[in-house]
């Protein structure tokens, strides 16, 4: 299911395709191997097809229609692939392309391809006055150009009669979903903000973001901590789907927490009247009611016939909540036996809002490929802590590949599938020419991917297709080079001056990996589609270097607010002590006493932020802590320990209480501890990421730019980091509290300029 409909006046709009994805909706949810065909090939094979037309036929022909049913009107559009005019008939051809086997395919096996050519063919003959029209069906195999067609003739009369209950089963949807626009725009109309007053800056945020989606613009904000930032960028965005500026809200989170107080605003303007539907997609192994996440009817009832309920589902939950989050999500699942995780990617395409990571937009692996060009041209980005984006889209656009597995696949298929064995073969072959070539050296860097890794991962693929496509038990270690493999030429098609390919060798293992070392120009292109972006964060500092690193550009808006609150709510100290690396021995001791001598001077509880899980060790090792309740933030901690963890930071303790946490991490950005909930932070080191190659490439990069290469590689990710964790401190105008900076280069004029000015009236403390 993937509507994309939307209401035009008395109409309600839905593209054929969707119309007919829609009422054929059956079958369970298969996950593990898919064919690898990408929308290039597809497009490729519509072409070549395409070509073999004669002069006369025509191609990619637009059609419309509006359909009155029962009280709806359906203005339903899509794209004829081929109009064929032959012997003074007419012939719709609808073509398919696939990377399965032809052999699988008949007449009868897809009759929502036959309905959706069916739909073009009944417009083109209304559109024309035509009695009858031939429908042809065209199924290409991409990888061996093997054809097959299928047609049939219909006489007008009888196309209008399979049209029309082929819609009419759509209209209860649709007249569900024209009554829920009907009330949310009337609601949003009578919406006022959900607060008595705006704190200061907010009201400018809102302005901005507003005009942002009026002007189909971009715009960087830094909106300081305190400002109401969520709120200040959904109210303005919910009051542009009122004016029919915008259809839908997408809003973009690196974390969890985040993701929470999105649905706060929402909830909040709901207690003011707003009648708004949204949905919140949570990664699938944390909302999965199976005890392992294995997506076959076979081992999952959830998975098993998902495509018969999921439009019942839909129905119930839209006819009767707003909010769609986890908990409903569930709760519908389980009535509906449906998967939770499906329903929401579903749900997101019919719902005003979609509360969602940010790799459901930038991420070319996950992304949520079914909305059309069209359909994100009606929607605005919302990208919280935006400064997040910048290291994910480094992860998101680079790609590796190891030796090991494919010397384990070579010696697992030598007898059981020779083409399988030979490319195994050459792809580990190709590791140990790496070897070879970087002699002593345990890192090199090419030039370029080598194009014979790549001809290799294309040959790779295309068997394991083949395999895989055998219907047998997947092998799970074929399956997982498949994908691997698989997202290397997808990262590969991406491939620019922008990325470095460099190689690691072990004893054991030779690895290779395709780096992003500026993902800006992947943010821009992933999210120009949308209407209008708004890109912010508290510590968006510098401006300057961000609207580097996400793509920003000099007709893009930008906007850099004033802090809620002043000086004096911060108590400020500065102890000039080295962090180094080389001076962390030496450092442990006075940390300790430093940490120790502020508890006792001002009681309360405090966080300490480390750069390092190693740094707090050795720190925790001379920590005695008398008096002082202690409390460790762990490796891999899961949601519910993450809980227990904040729920100790109470107003009402009796003793003091210190927690001991890493430095970008869990607890440094995102928590909100307002009060005596939260008395202190001290922060150890100005978060400079460890030293490490793939850092100093992005140094170099950047150098050889003119850039400040240093700054961009350690820097300003560092300094983010503190001002981030220093954050978590004032969340409200009645908040007070002391920040401790323990470090000697909090006095350098570079990390001077980075330090928020209401943190200026600092103290040197000895």
């Amino acid at each position: 299911m993937a509507l994309r409909g939307e209401k035009m006046d008395n109409e309600y709009k839905i593209s054929v395709r969707a119309l007919v994805e829609y009422v054929f909706s059956s079958g369970s949810i298969e996950s593990g191997f898919r064919t690898a065909l990408s929308l290039t090939e597809g497009t490729r094979a519509h072409i070549e097809l395409q070509k073999d037309y004669q002069e006369s036929d025509q191609r990619e022909v637009p059609l419309h229609t509006t359909l009155p049913l029962d009280g709806i009107s359906l203005h339903i559009d899509g794209r004829a692939d081929g109009i064929l005019f032959r012997n003074g008939e007419v012939t719709v051809d609808e073509i398919k392309s696939t990377a399965g086997r032809l052999s699988l395919v008949n007449e009868d096996t897809y009759p929502v391809h036959w309905a959706q050519a069916d739909f073009y063919a009944y417009m083109y003959a209304k559109d024309h006055e035509i009695s009858a029209m031939n429908i042809q069906l065209t199924y290409k195999q991409v990888q061996t150009g093997e054809v097959k067609r299928f047609a049939k003739k219909l006489l007008f009369k009888e196309l209008e009669e399979s049209i029309h209950d082929l819609a009419s089963r759509f209209v209860p949807f649709a007249r569900l979903r024209l009554a829920n626009i009907e009330k949310r725009n009337r609601s949003i109309n009578e919406l006022s903000f959900p607060f008595e007053d705006y704190r200061k800056g907010q009201r400018m945020l809102a302005g901005a973001v507003y005009k942002t989606a009026l002007e189909k613009k971009t715009l960087f904000a830094q909106a300081p901590t305190g400002i109401g930032k969520t709120i200040s960028t959904i109210f303005p965005s919910v009051k542009a789907i009122g004016e029919g500026l915008i259809n839908k809200i997408f809003y973009l989170t690196a974390k969890t927490i985040t993701r929470q107080a999105a649905e706060e605003a929402f909830r909040l303007m709901e207690e003011k009247g707003l009648f708004c539907q949204y949905v919140t997609i949570t990664a699938k192994e944390k909302v999965c009611l199976k005890d392992h996440t294995v997506c076959t009817k076979e081992q999952c009832e959830f998975a098993d016939g998902y495509y018969d309920r999921i439009n019942g589902a839909v129905l119930d939950i839209l006819e009767n909540e707003t909010r769609m989050d986890r908990e409903i999500i569930v709760r519908y699942s389980r009535v509906h036996r449906v998967c939770p995780f499906e329903f929401s990617l579903d749900l997101a395409y019919v719902s005003d809002a979609v509360v969602c990571d940010y790799n459901y937009v930038f991420d070319p692996r996950v992304s949520i490929k079914r909305y059309s060009e069209e359909y994100k041209k009606q929607s605005v980005l919302l990208v919280d802590e935006a400064h997040n984006l910048v290291d994910r889209g480094r992860e998101m656009y680079s790609a590796s590949l190891n030796k090991a597995p494919f010397l384990q696949l070579r010696r697992q298929y030598k007898e059981i599938n020779g083409k399988i064995y030979e490319i195994s073969k050459k792809l580990n072959e190709f590791f140990i020419s790496i070897r070879k070539q970087a002699g002593s050296e345990k890192t090199m860097v090419l030039k370029d991917t080598p194009k014979e890794l790549n001809g290799l991962a294309d040959q790779f693929i295309s068997e394991c297709e083949l395999e895989l496509l055998k219907g047998k038990e997947e092998e799970p270690l074929l399956l997982e080079a498949f994908f691997a493999v698989q997202n290397w030429v997808r990262i590969g098609k991406l491939y620019s001056e922008e990325f470095t390919t460099y190689c690691e060798i072990s004893n054991k293992d030779v690895s290779i990996k395709q780096f992003c070392l500026d993902p800006s120009r992947l943010v821009r292109k992933y999210a120009k589609s949308f209407r209008s972006r708004v890109y912010f964060s508290a510590t968006f500092t510098p401006l300057v270097y961000y609207l580097n690193m996400l793509g920003g550009g000099e007709e893009d808006y930008k906007i850099t607010l004033p802090s809620p609150f002043v000086r004096e709510q911060n108590d400020v100290r500065i102890c000039p002590l080295s962090t180094r690396y080389r001076d962390r021995d030496r450092s442990i001791l006075p940390i300790v006493r430093t940490i120790t001598n502020l508890v006792h001077e001002k009681p309360g509880n405090y966080l300490v932020f480390f750069p390092s899980y190693q740094y707090m060790s050795s720190v925790l090792e001379k920590w005695e802590g008398a008096g002082i309740e202690t409390l460790i933030q762990g490796t891999g901690m899961d949601e519910r320990e993450r809980e227990a963890f904040l729920e100790n930071f109470s107003p009402k303790n009796e003793v003091s209480l210190v927690g001991f946490a890493v430095l970008g991490g869990i607890f440094s950005e995102g928590i909100d501890l307002k009060g005596d909930r939260l008395n202190g932070v001290v922060i150890v080191g100005v978060g400079l990421p460890q030293i490490g190659f793939e850092r100093d490439l992005i140094k170099g990069y950047f150098a050889e730019k003119g850039m400040h290469g240093y700054d961009y590689a350690y820097v300003y990710p560092g300094m983010n980091k503190v001002l981030q964790a220093g954050g978590r401190l004032i969340r409200s105008e009645n908040d007070r509290g002391t920040i401790m900076l323990i470090d000697d280069r909090f006095l350098l004029p570079k990390y001077q300029q980075l330090i928020p000015n209401e943190w200026m009236d600092y103290k040197i403390i000895n």
